[in-house]
C-alpha cells in the first residue's frame, strides 16, 4: 500500500454559488475548472476551483445546499483551508489586494517558520495564504494564466489543512497509526503533521481545543478534506487498511473526475481519499473549462431534469479580457 501523497482537495459549503464564484474568480484568482452538481443531491451545485489545469492538490470545491443554515465554528471541525503563494513578497501584494476588495484579514503572521495571511469570505469561511519561500516537499500547481492576479503573486495550490479537535490523543493516533503521518513540530496548542514528501502541500495542522463549543456544519464551514492516492488499486488497499482498524468507510465511490473513499474516522470530521486522475480535462477543452454544466456520463440521461432544478449561473470567461491587477 502506497502512502498518502498530500492534500487532494477541500470541499466546503457556501450560502451562494454565484457569490463564491465571483469571490474565487475575481478576488482570489482561482480558475473554475468544473461546474457540476452534487452527485448525492442534484439540486445542489458543485463548483471546483483550482489551478490553471485542475491539477490534484490545487482545488477547493463548494456545495450550495438549499436551505442549509449558517454553520458555527468551534471544536471538532476542519477549521481552516490554506492556499500556497510563491513568496513572502506575494503576501504583501495580497494584503493590498484584500484591503482593496474589503476582505477581512489578520495581516501577515508566522507559524511553523512560514509567513501566513489569514482571511475570511462573506460566509465567515476561514482561509489562509501561506508562503512557499522556505518550503520543500510536494510541488505546487500552476496559477491561472488568464486570471486577474499577476502570476508572480498568484495562488498555485492548497497548503496545510487545519483540524480543531477536543480529542487530540485520538486524532494524533489516527493520523500516525492509520494514515502514517508524522508529527514534526508543535507551537502552543498547534501540532504539525506531515505525509508523503512533506511540505506545505502535504501537511495537517491539528489544534487541541476543549474550550470552544462543538462546531456545527452549515454554510461557511468545511464539509470534508481529501488526501491524494495514485489510483483505484491504492484506494482498495486503503479500504482494506481502514477495515483492519474497524474504521467505518464508504467503499469505492466513482466520482468520474476521480475515485473516492470516505471515512468518518475522527469525531465530526470527514476524511476522503481521492485518486489523482482522471482529472477535469477529459470532457471540456482547456480554453472553456467550467463554462458549461458538466455532468458525468452516468448523469447525462438526467441532464434535462437536472437543468430544470439548478438555476443557470454565467461562468463564461473565455470571451472576457481579464486584466492583471498590479495594484
Amino acid at each position: 500500500m502506497n502512502e498518502l501523497k498530500g492534500i487532494h482537495h477541500v470541499t466546503a459549503i457556501t450560502s451562494s454559488a454565484e457569490k463564491i464564484y465571483d469571490f474565487f474568480t475575481y478576488v482570489l484568482g482561482l480558475r473554475l475548472v468544473k461546474k457540476t452538481v452534487n452527485q448525492d443531491d442534484i439540486r445542489t451545485y458543485h463548483l471546483f476551483f483550482a489551478d490553471d489545469a485542475g491539477n490534484p492538490g490545487t482545488d477547493m470545491t463548494f456545495f450550495d445546499f438549499p436551505g442549509i443554515p449558517k454553520g458555527v465554528h468551534g471544536t471538532n471541525e476542519i477549521s481552516k483551508t490554506s492556499f500556497r503563494v510563491p513568496t513572502d513578497a506575494a503576501l504583501e501584494y495580497w494584503v493590498k489586494r484584500f484591503n482593496k476588495y474589503k476582505v477581512a484579514h489578520t495581516g501577515i503572521k508566522e507559524q511553523f517558520g512560514k509567513k501566513t495571511l489569514s482571511f475570511v469570505d462573506f460566509d465567515d469561511q476561514q482561509y489562509q495564504l501561506i508562503s512557499d519561500e522556505k518550503n520543500k516537499g510536494v510541488v505546487s500547481g500552476t496559477p491561472w494564466q488568464n486570471g486577474p492576479v499577476p502570476l508572480e503573486y498568484a495562488i498555485t495550490g492548497l497548503g496545510p489543512i487545519f483540524v480543531r479537535t477536543s480529542y487530540f490523543d485520538y486524532v494524533k493516533e489516527l493520523l500516525e497509526r492509520v494514515f502514517f503521518m508524522k508529527e514534526i513540530a508543535q507551537e502552543e496548542s498547534y501540532h504539525l503533521f506531515e505525509m508523503g514528501e512533506g511540505g506545505n502541500g502535504a501537511q495537517v495542522v491539528v489544534e487541541y481545543n476543549t474550550v470552544l463549543p462543538q462546531a456545527r456544519q452549515g454554510f461557511g464551514t468545511v464539509h470534508h478534506t481529501a488526501f491524494r492516492v495514485n489510483d483505484r488499486a491504492d484506494l482498495e488497499a486503503w479500504q482494506n487498511h481502514l477495515q483492519s482498524f474497524q474504521l467505518p468507510n464508504s467503499g469505492y465511490v466513482e466520482r468520474y473526475y476521480f475515485g473516492s473513499l470516505y471515512t468518518n474516522a475522527a469525531p465530526s470530521i470527514l476524511f476522503e481519499l481521492a485518486t489523482d486522475g482522471p482529472g477535469f480535462m477529459g470532457d471540456e477543452p482547456y480554453e472553456t473549462l467550467g463554462e458549461k454544466l458538466s455532468l458525468p456520463p452516468f448523469f447525462e440521461e438526467k441532464r434535462e431534469q437536472i437543468e430544470k432544478q439548478v438555476r443557470p449561473i454565467d461562468t463564461v470567461r473565455s470571451t472576457l479580457k481579464i486584466e492583471k491587477d498590479y495594484l
